[in-house]
């Protein structure tokens, strides 16, 4: 079994990038969801309510993010200094961050690419956010992501839920870090420990999915209810919640590259 894919997203969903290889830390991949989009009320968004945040593409050159949008012109985003720039107070899903916000120039360009007034806020080094501690250990954290620092996908699971629907949908919609050669559909589900290149990374828990997969990334646009009615047929709990992906954290850093073997140790 080896990784097939791999995918950084700078921006919480914005586009992401796909890489040959990738660095990865404890928060996760270098510089993945280290920077958010906020709205008027300091809420973060996300393609839940704004589904057109699909369509800005990210790009990172030597650790320095530019964004694109059709039409527009690119803008370089300069990393914020928190001691020259307006720090602002954040929520992502109960966590409460000390986020740094960027200057009028970007929030304008970015306000004008998804149609309404938001901002860019960046996670800065000094600030640190712990995973659930329900299901991690002291010292597991992340930067903007939903919850922990990985999400792996199977690309075996994905065959498996295409074959069940009338029109075919990419792992693109699932937004994964990871994308493995499976041979088994949804053989992760039982992972507890995996390694790749010398990195033992821990189960977390199966991830629940949201609206977000019912987003066409090529269109910006929410095409529901698939894939996530035919997922639930047959991948919903008790509870109604849809699982698709699992949620990793890893144990030390390195770097990951496509192509890696995967070993499953436990």
């Amino acid at each position: 079994m080896i990784v097939k894919e791999l995918y950084t997203y700078p921006v919480k969903s914005l586009a992401g990038i796909q890489t040959d290889e990738a660095p990865l830390l404890k928060t996760g991949f270098e510089f993945d969801r280290q920077w958010m989009v906020i709205d008027s009320d300091h809420d973060f968004l996300t393609q839940r309510t704004c589904p057109q945040m699909a369509l800005v593409q990210t790009f990172l050159e030597h650790g320095q993010l530019t964004l694109s949008s059709f039409g527009m012109e690119d803008i370089a985003v300069p990393v914020p200094s928190i001691d020259d720039c307006e720090t602002v107070d954040v929520e992502v899903w109960g966590d409460r961050v000390k986020a740094v916000m960027h200057s009028d120039l970007i929030n304008f360009w970015l306000s004008d690419a998804l149609g309404r007034t938001c901002k860019l806020v960046y996670f800065p080094p000094s600030e640190t956010r712990a995973c659930d501690p329900g299901v991690s250990q002291h010292g597991d954290v992340t930067f903007f992501a939903d919850g922990f620092p990985l999400l792996l996908t199977n690309q075996a699971s994905l065959d498996d839920l295409n074959l069940r629907l009338d029109r075919a949908v990419g792992m693109d919609r699932f937004r994964p870090n990871i994308v493995v050669e499976g041979q088994v559909p949804f053989e992760e589900d039982r992972w507890r420990q995996i390694d790749i290149n010398g990195i033992r990374m821990r189960f977390a828990e199966r991830c629940s999915r949201c609206s977000v997969p019912t987003v066409n990334p090529e269109t910006g646009m929410l095409e529901g209810p698939e894939p996530i009615r035919t997922l639930s047929e047959y991948r919903a709990d008790s509870d109604g919640e849809v699982y698709f992906g699992i949620s990793l954290i890893p144990e030390s850093g390195g770097t990951i590259s496509a192509g890696n073997e995967i070993s499953v140790i436990g």
